[in-house]
């Protein structure tokens, strides 16, 4: 904890005068070794926060300057690392924006397996913060609720990639190989006990008047604050920013699927709170099971068919950029892609959400006590990789 000189006060009556300062108040960063690592400058006046620095970079490694020295096949390993609670999505977005300048049309069947996965890796991602966000506010029961429907889903896309978080199931062109005989099933047979077991999750959260004292009306984010900065995600529809890419600029089969008459729907809170943001997150998780479920009726309709589109061993990009976004699980996640014709990008620039999501709190924590600190910084939902990249 610093202490450092700041504006003066003159409490009291007469001569005697009691002088004051700010105080200075680092939270964080931890240790190096923890999964994640931020550090706030806090300026308090007793417990009421003055003004905050976010202060980012203890993980930065350089992600952009290393896919400038691996070769497009070779760049979907590092891409995946970032927000690793999203890697399938973060590999979509490159995969994505490699095949639009080659002008490779993949097949059928891997735009809707690519749809269900990104979906299930929808799911896997907001449960981790549905569990981890109560921990931070004492209570320690529904993490064990949320890893349980966490195991499910976990289950079919190790089974489907060999992988448990880095699934590097994405290929240029498709997809690594077929989905496994029989997985459509074991994945529907997965979603049913996760839906049927979140009321549960639900009433711990939502029902729990220690949390709701916690939330409601806790970390104000409004709408044109969000926009300002580019917050994105759950945390910006919960604040009544209407954006999902998924409807708005559809990419894989989300077009049919936020058609009118399709499952998909965008969930959208006012009142712009913690408690907002936590509502928001559960029931998009309802949401992506239908998708999912869509996904594999879907899938199980097309015939037998490839799963990718036959490339050269030295695969060279046409000259030329693109920036290609997708609706990451945290928000909006892009890259902007620069080719000189060459096996390598010449730039490949990154856009992650939560780096516009953290910035935000120089905004939202001023004015608020120190002890609702805890509960608003927990509620952006973040990864520090996906800050720092």
């Amino acid at each position: 904890m610093d202490v450092d000189g700041g504006r003066e006060l003159t409490v009291g009556v007469g001569a005697g005068g009691l002088a004051t300062s700010d105080m200075v108040l680092n939270i964080g960063p931890q240790h190096p070794a923890t999964h994640g690592v931020l550090r706030l400058r806090l300026v308090l006046d007793g417990e009421r926060i003055v003004s905050v620095d976010p202060v980012v970079g203890y993980m930065h490694r350089g992600a952009e300057k290393l896919f400038e020295v691996r070769d497009y096949r070779q760049i979907i390993v590092l891409a995946n690392r970032h927000d690793w609670l999203s890697a399938f999505a973060n590999e979509l977005g490159v995969v994505l924006a490699v095949e639009q300048l080659l002008g490779t049309e993949v097949p059928e069947r891997a735009v809707w397996a690519r749809t269900l996965l990104a979906e299930l890796n929808r799911v896997l991602s907001h449960l981790m913060f549905l569990g981890s966000y109560p921990l931070e506010l004492g209570a320690l029961t529904p993490v064990f609720y949320a890893f349980r429907e966490r195991e499910e889903l976990q289950s079919v896309l190790e089974e489907v990639s060999g992988g448990r978080m880095h699934y590097m199931f994405n290929r240029v062109g498709g997809l690594k190989e077929d989905l496994p005989a029989g997985w459509t099933a074991r994945v529907q047979a997965a979603i049913a006990p996760v839906r049927r077991r979140m009321p549960e999750l639900e009433s711990l959260l939502l029902g729990n008047e220690i949390l709701r004292a916690r939330t409601v009306g806790v970390g104000v984010l409004p709408r044109e604050t969000a926009a300002q900065f580019g917050v994105s995600g759950p945390i910006a529809r919960a604040s009544g920013l209407d954006l999902d890419l998924r409807r708005d600029e559809p990419y894989l089969a989300y077009g049919e699927l936020f058609a009118p008459g399709g499952p998909g729907r965008v969930v959208v809170r006012t009142a712009g709170d913690c408690y907002a943001r936590l509502d928001a997150l559960l029931e998009q998780v309802h949401v992506s099971l239908d998708l999912a479920e869509y996904c594999v009726d879907r899938l199980r309709s097309l015939p037998p068919g490839p799963v990718n589109v036959r490339l050269p061993k030295v695969l060279k990009v046409p000259a030329g950029h693109v920036y290609r976004w997708t609706e990451n699980p945290l928000g909006l996640n892009g890259y902007y892609l620069v080719s000189r014709g060459d096996k390598v990008p010449w730039r490949l620039k990154l856009r992650s959400a939560s780096f516009n999501n953290v910035q935000v709190l120089s905004r939202m924590l001023p004015g608020c006590l120190l002890a609702d600190m805890v509960s608003i910084l927990g509620s952006m939902f973040f990864v520090v990789g996906d800050v720092d990249k």
